[in-house]
């Protein structure tokens, strides 16, 4: 039945390395069951109420992408966006409007989807700028990576990253985590990845840096009620219609940030695991998409910001899923996190740090792709990769890789090389910059 369903034959894989890449993504994502209760909370939405909608969509949104669109890529609540949720846009309009603004968002990707304008987008996207967004990803992951380890640190007086602080005993643990891992990875020991997260989060345990489970209540729990986010979009939607249209940029943003970020993702994710066909576009995108648009309506339904296609999905695919079985196997564990929530408080950051430095260093090899002597195709690449991580934002690096692409040929006479879909999209982003 899983082989009819997922063709892992076709997909050269099998249900173990499926599965261990289901574990494996949902490891490096198990942080978002903790972080985004706490986020949105600040807005004033209940935080127990807030976990189980983020497991939830992340749950049933992953299940969705595996079975329809059959491809490895997991989603749940995007970490940036919860924060301009919570940070700017509720204590604006309240968060019950809030969550309205991120239902007609997920509403217009629906329809926009159904009419395969997002499809066309993904394919109007040029090569070399894919190979760049896979590569600028892998940047921005290792960032993450190294901010959540503590081996670097914002300093707020000279406004930059600077060398954290290493005699930290939880920085020393993401150390170890990390070399423990890169040795796993070099000699090729299957499941280095998970391996590395157990690990690492074994030694936390023996070193006293990680709280030990303590009887059965460190295992299981029943989760909170739903009862307080629930279809509060409703109420929301009242307070929008009193808002007249000043809530379209609202809506705007929303949307602007996660079709990008989405369109990066599945890019970047599907470049990496050789998913792109010989026009290097993306096969099934459309389902992908719709996957997409539809776990954002559940998440604002049940009460959480944006769920968007996570970057951590390349954790899977670095373990070798290719598959739908890998997205309903990391849903299944979101699900089963409901009852088991506990756990997730076990694996310390300092484990699951390391290995989006690794997943980073995975996803450098689509930069040799790219042909640095041509100009017209370096200067694009370059920004593309480099704004993801200086901006902290996948969208802002292919803001600038798609502006400058579509300058440079036009002013250089090369004009005709520029699909119109790539035209209009600057048009966009130059309203945006100067709108947002």
């Amino acid at each position: 039945m899983l082989e009819k369903l997922f063709k892992l034959k076709e997909n050269n894989t099998d249900v173990k390395t499926e599965i261990l890449a289901g574990i494996t993504t949902f490891m490096t994502m198990a942080y978002i069951i903790i972080v985004n209760p706490s986020i949105l909370s600040a807005a004033g939405l209940d935080s127990g109420a807030v976990l189980v909608a983020t497991v939830l969509s992340a749950g049933l949104s992953s299940i969705l992408m595996g079975l329809y669109a059959n491809y490895p890529f997991a989603l749940a609540s995007g970490m940036g966006l919860n924060a301009f949720f919570a940070y700017t846009v509720a204590p604006r309009i309240g968060w019950q409007a809030a969550l309205a603004v991120v239902m007609v968002s997920g509403i217009l990707f629906f329809v926009l989807t159904l009419t395969r304008a997002r499809e066309a987008i993904v394919n109007s996207i040029p090569h070399s700028l894919k190979m760049a967004v896979t590569t600028g990803i892998g940047l921005f992951i290792a960032l993450l990576g190294f901010k959540n380890a503590g081996i670097i640190a914002y300093d707020g007086g000279a406004n930059a990253f600077v060398l954290g602080n290493l005699g930290d005993p939880n920085v020393l643990l993401a150390l170890f985590g990390l070399v423990f891992t890169g040795i796993m990875v070099v000699m090729k020991v299957k499941g280095a990845l998970l391996w590395g997260i157990l690990g690492t989060t074994v030694v936390g345990m023996a070193t006293g840096l990680v709280a030990p489970p303590t009887g059965i209540s460190s295992f299981v729990a029943a989760p909170p009620s739903l009862a307080p986010t629930a279809l509060k979009f409703i109420d929301g939607f009242k307070e929008l219609a009193a808002m007249g249209l000043a809530f379209i940029p609202l809506v705007f943003s929303f949307g602007f940030v996660d079709l990008f970020d989405s369109i990066g993702t599945f890019v970047g994710v599907a470049s990496k695991a050789n998913m792109l066909d010989e026009n290097g576009n993306l096969p099934r995108a459309n389902k992908a998409l719709m996957a997409d648009a539809i776990g954002t309506m559940a998440g604002a339904a049940l009460g959480t910001s944006t769920v968007t296609t996570y970057v951590e999905s390349a954790a899977g695919v670095a373990e070798g899923g290719r598959t739908g079985l890998t997205a309903v196997v990391t849903g299944l564990l979101f699900i089963a996190s409901l009852f088991l929530s506990p756990l997730a408080f076990l694996i310390p950051g300092a484990a699951t740090a390391p290995i989006l430095i690794i997943v980073g260093v995975f996803m450098m090899e689509p930069v040799t792709k790219i042909n640095f002597a041509d100009y017209l195709e370096a200067i694009p690449a370059f920004l593309t990769i480099a704004m993801m991580p200086f901006c902290f934002s996948i969208a802002d690096g292919i803001v600038w890789g798609i502006l400058s692409y579509t300058a440079l040929r036009l002013f250089s006479g090369r004009h005709k090389e520029v699909s119109p879909t790539m035209y209009l999209l600057s048009a966009l982003f130059i309203a945006w910059l100067i709108w947002g």
